[in-house]
């Protein structure tokens, strides 16, 4: 009898954990189908179908295991046909990312196309350039980190930007390529919905975009201790991650292929592995806490008191389209050293 108690007490727990599983991966069938599938007039009749065959199928069996294997055998075929979903470049894009970057490399000289630039009346009203520009990878000094806040102080966008010794820095931005009309959820992030791309542009376009333009979001600026050689390695491997995209389109997934897991790639590639795991990495608002924790943010000052520091967006409002844009939302803050202004027209590319 007691034996047969014990029996009966595992065997509730194994019924509810199948009941849970079972019930995640046909909520997961059903927001695939509805986000993913191409057709719009299908997506209704066709979960309904899922949902009904999954309903029939659970009566006509009656052992826990049967009933889980007729559910687990509905998510394969579901999931079978989510993975064969192709990302593609060739859609009816936004302005703003209707071209993607790519370079090419000879010794320490690289040449990037397809730079955005875009002058902004409105966030949504802007006139996009797309411009090339080579650079001496010997000359990169170090890297910023900007963190854009727009809601949660759990979530954030990371965009690092590169110093180039004499000349104006290089920004990149890991972000969701949204086609006309879209616009970014962060559930439809977890499935086929976008493809992503490397925005490699100015600060006064991908920077001041955020400060200037949008409307509720906090950026901050933080100086790195990354050293020449880690941030010369670190560029060279995302100038590689966009020539591929370039060349074979990816989807973004908001918990695998996003902004900050990829930046965190990038750096541990740089490092040969070095950089560590961090819960932080996935919940991105508080990155910045992690980084400073480890020792990779400069400035002599108490986490809070840095990150009041960090915040650009009054200064970015006040330099708004001045030229030296990148000069003014550094100046006086904790961490860089005197920042020297670079003309405008002072590079050949007329970056």
């Amino acid at each position: 009898m007691e034996a047969g108690s014990r029996r009966r007490w595992w065997h509730w727990p194994g019924i509810f954990l199948m009941v849970l599983v079972g019930f995640l991966l046909s909520a997961w069938g059903t927001a695939a189908l509805w986000f993913d599938f191409p057709r719009q007039s299908w997506k209704l009749p066709l979960i309904a179908l899922y949902l009904v065959s999954m309903v029939i199928g659970l009566r006509l069996v009656h052992r826990s295991w049967q009933r889980f294997a007729v559910v687990a055998a509905g998510f394969v075929i579901v999931l079978s046909w989510w993975l064969s979903l192709k990302p593609s470049n060739d859609r009816n894009w936004q302005a703003d990312v209707a071209q993607t970057p790519w370079s090419e490399t000879q010794g320490n000289s690289v040449t990037i196309h397809n730079i955005r630039d875009c002058d902004y009346r409105a966030e949504f009203d802007y006139t996009c350039r797309w411009e090339t520009r080579t650079v001496d990878v010997s000359r990169i000094q170090g890297m910023d980190l900007f963190i854009t806040y727009w809601g949660s102080p759990w979530i954030a966008h990371p965009i690092v930007s590169f110093e180039i010794d004499g000349e104006k820095p290089v920004a990149m931005s890991i972000e969701t390529r949204k086609e006309v009309g879209e616009s970014y959820s962060a559930i439809r992030g977890f499935f086929r919905y976008y493809e992503l791309i490397y925005v490699i542009s100015t600060e006064r376009d991908v920077i001041r975009l955020r400060t200037n333009y949008r409307k509720g979001e906090d950026v901050y600026l933080f100086h790195t201790k990354a050293s020449r050689q880690l941030a010369q390695a670190v560029f060279r491997d995302y100038l590689r991650s966009a020539s591929t995209l370039h060349n074979r389109p990816e989807w973004y997934n908001a918990a695998t292929d996003n902004c900050t897991t990829n930046v965190a790639l990038h750096v541990r590639r740089a490092e040969h592995g070095v950089l560590p795991w961090d819960w932080r990495i996935l919940l991105n608002g508080k990155s910045d806490e992690m980084l400073y924790q480890e020792g990779y943010l400069a400035g002599d000052l108490p986490f809070a008191k840095l990150k009041k520091a960090a915040l650009i967006n009054p200064a970015a409002r006040v330099a708004n389209d001045d030229p030296d844009f990148w000069v003014r939302i550094r100046q006086g803050r904790p961490g860089f050293s005197t920042v020297s202004t670079v003309s405008a027209g002072s590079s050949s590319t007329g970056y």
